[in-house]
């Protein structure tokens, strides 16, 4: 449960924050529908969405309004989508790296990372480390040409946060998303910024995760990336 991420240590105010952003994350499901399929004509791509609540839909009712479904949108008039949608609420990198044992072969993975590895307090230098074996296995174990990696948000630009909280979370944010900037330079990944305020009109009720109007702008970004790199070869 999301609830098993709060880290000890912190003091009381942090602490009963944290719980209170905990408790209205928590009571969202995940989107319903599919988590794997093939959809579209012509050109074959090979299409895995690996992350954790954002990645899994949670924030919208179905699976077609949230990010799998956005990027099929924009990606199936032009190529034949052949995905698997491997996503989890309050997954690390960690526990990404070993919902990949199994899966087979990809062109194309997307990556929605790093928010549980901010509440957990993951170090930056075991975070670092964690996301350059992800990227080596989904390079040398899957054939993944292109990796699209997410920024991790900047959750302190989230205005549902209150503050302290909110300026804690946010300068982790920017430690691990720079982190995940050096990963990818180092391992030809592509690292997407996030970029875009994230107002209440864009969230989900619980002000934390994406909303529909986010999942759109967020699906056609990368649903854009996908098929320049499914041309290419190369993030």
């Amino acid at each position: 449960m999301f609830h098993q991420l709060i880290p000890f240590g912190l003091g009381p105010v942090y602490a009963a924050q944290m719980l209170a952003l905990v408790w209205r994350a928590e009571r969202l499901p995940e989107a319903a529908g599919p988590r794997t399929g093939v959809a579209g004509q012509g050109r074959r791509v090979r299409l895995l969405i690996l992350g954790d609540s954002s990645g899994a839909g949670v924030g919208v009712a179905r699976q077609h309004d949230a990010l799998i479904g956005r990027m099929l949108h924009h990606m199936t008039p032009h190529v034949r989508v052949e995905w698997q949608l491997i996503a989890r609420s309050g997954a690390t990198s960690r526990a990404a790296r070993s919902m990949l044992r199994g899966v087979g072969q990809f062109d194309v993975a997307v990556l929605a990372l790093g928010v549980n590895d901010v509440l957990r307090q993951t170090r930056t230098a075991r975070f670092r480390q964690v996301q350059t074996a992800l990227m080596h296995d989904l390079r040398q174990v899957h054939g993944v040409g292109c990796i699209l990696a997410s920024a991790v948000p900047p959750l302190g630009a989230f205005p549902a946060f209150p503050e302290p909280l909110r300026g804690f979370l946010g300068r982790r944010a920017v430690r691990l998303d720079m982190a995940l900037r050096d990963v990818c330079n180092s391992t030809g990944a592509l690292h997407v910024p996030f970029d875009i305020t994230p107002s209440a009109d864009l969230l989900a009720r619980d002000g934390f995760h994406p909303g529909a109007n986010l999942y759109c702008h967020w699906g056609a970004r990368m649903a854009q990336l996908a098929l320049r790199a499914s041309r290419t070869g190369k993030s």
